[in-house]
């Protein structure tokens, strides 16, 4: 879609942000500099290439938090260093969550040791002031803060659903670094109100600046932006040793990218059926799997299915009979009454035998199960939401 370039929204020290005009409103350009700063901008040197490096980490990232249905100000890279975004009305909050000690957590927290490891993540909120270092707000501070982002307060109940959100974020960025025998260390993020739907989204960029990296767990091997912060002096060699860092960094998070994307398609569930008339009912197994990154197969058999197929296989088989009027008096013991020997599981909805189907995939399936955990998410998110429009 043709656009011109609007003026000039706001320039970071790392990226510039412009308005654009085109015809579908709402949107602006992210330009990417090369740019790598410390200590809120105290050290900062020109990384040739870095612009374009860090846009392609952002896109890989973003790409896989909106595949597994987390929702983003990220639409698509324009060119190299350059990304097409939803407009956002930012909201001055930096989370960072912590899977291990190290870093600022430990010099602020006298007796924890470096290496402690969260679990849960640890969720810590800093407001975004340079001039101020970014100060740590607690949860009371924020709520008293009374926020206003557009036209839009961030109530207790926002700050709720940003809470769950950036701990799902960054288990899902976990186990998406863990297909590469990377730990994902801590890693911070902004949200932002879209401007045109008023939704609290992820937005900002992820980049290799956004996060600690350490290949096999190995601190010694880090890959990311803490390897500038701890240089006292930089040479030539320091910058091209840091280029080479957020250039894997690139490179590998592209790889886990079109991975996530191959694993859904490579995941198959086969659902039998006894009849064509069961059509309808399989159907909605298979579209419940569909949600869930899982590819279906449908086929027509035998009645008596369940037990036949467990007693032939040695992969887990589910039953989820149709319903009917002899359902409740008959046709429910086929699928629970087994002989010895048969371990095939029992489930009445089509939705739960989907998730069954899904939690077993998960096991071995890092992109089905990131959208098992997204689903989560957004399970409570839809409740605290209800809950909320309960009181109003």
């Amino acid at each position: 879609e043709a656009f011109t370039l609007g003026k000039l929204s706001c320039e970071g020290k790392t990226k510039l942000v412009y308005d654009i005009n085109s015809t579908t409103p709402g949107r602006c350009l992210i330009v990417s500099k090369d740019t790598i700063t410390a200590g809120n901008g105290a050290k900062k040197n020109i990384m040739e290439g870095k612009a374009e490096m860090s846009t392609s980490t952002n896109a890989s990232a973003m790409q896989i938090l909106n595949d597994v249905g987390i929702k983003t100000s990220f639409i698509k890279v324009c060119k190299r260093s350059r990304t097409f975004a939803w407009k956002c009305h930012m909201i001055p909050i930096e989370w960072v969550i912590r899977r291990v000690a190290t870093g600022s957590f430990i010099r602020r927290n006298v007796g924890v040791k470096e290496g402690y490891r969260f679990a849960p993540p640890k969720l810590e909120t800093f407001f975004k002031d340079d001039e101020n270092d970014d100060p740590q707000w607690g949860r009371e501070v924020l709520e008293e803060a009374k926020l206003k982002c557009g036209d839009i307060e961030i109530t207790s109940h926002l700050i709720d659903m940003m809470e769950k959100m950036s701990v799902t974020i960054f288990e899902v960025m976990e186990k998406a670094w863990q297909t590469k025998d990377v730990s994902l260390i801590d890693m911070k993020i902004e949200f932002g109100i879209r401007c045109d739907t008023n939704e609290v989204i992820l937005a900002d960029v992820i980049d290799n600046d956004s996060w600690r990296i350490w290949p096999s767990g190995d601190k010694r091997l880090m890959k990311d932006k803490q390897v500038y912060r701890n240089l006292k002096t930089i040479t030539n060699n320091d910058m091209k040793n840091l280029k080479e860092n957020y250039s894997w960094v690139s490179e590998q998070l592209g790889e886990v990218a079109e991975s996530f994307r191959d694993q859904t398609k490579s995941t198959t569930v086969a659902i039998f059926m006894g009849s064509p008339k069961d059509m309808a009912h399989c159907n909605s197994i298979k579209a419940s799997c569909s949600d869930l990154g899982v590819n279906c197969t449908l086929h027509v058999s035998s009645n008596g299915l369940g037990p036949v197929i467990s007693g032939n296989t040695v992969l887990p088989v589910i039953n989820c009979p149709p319903p009917s009027p002899q359902w409740c008096t008959a046709d429910i013991w086929s699928s629970l009454r087994l002989p010895s020997g048969l371990g095939c599981a029992t489930l009445l909805d089509p939705q739960a035998a989907a998730l069954c189907s899904a939690q077993i995939l998960a096991q071995r399936n890092p992109a089905v199960w990131a959208r098992l955990r997204v689903k989560q998410m957004k399970n409570f998110l839809d409740l605290k939401q209800s809950n909320a429009e309960l009181k109003q």
